[in-house]
């Protein structure tokens, strides 16, 4: 439940290695107040790189979208012989 997972820095501060195995071991997020706003986000390590990883590839549809209405795009046959020619060119 998301309410269980907002704690003060106060908590955070008196018990990080409790909260940390949780995080960790449940791949939860926690959000991490101070003064009754919230601060950080607290988040086990395979998440993160789920979500960075999931960002990128939104970013690289958008530029293949943008890429498409701009109509900046070649037949995939001609995509193919450019690349063979710059394999040929580097060896």
């Amino acid at each position: 439940m998301p309410s269980e997972d907002i704690k003060p820095i106060s908590y955070f501060k008196s018990h990080a290695s409790e909260v940390i195995k949780d995080v960790s071991d449940n791949r939860k997020t926690l959000i991490i107040t101070q003064n009754g706003e919230a601060k950080v986000i607290v988040q086990d390590i395979r998440s993160f790189e789920q979500s960075q990883e999931s960002l990128a590839l939104l970013k690289i549809l958008a530029l293949s979208a943008n890429n498409l209405k701009e109509g900046r795009i070649k037949p995939l046959k001609t995509s193919f012989d450019d690349l063979e020619k710059r394999i040929r060119e580097i060896k």
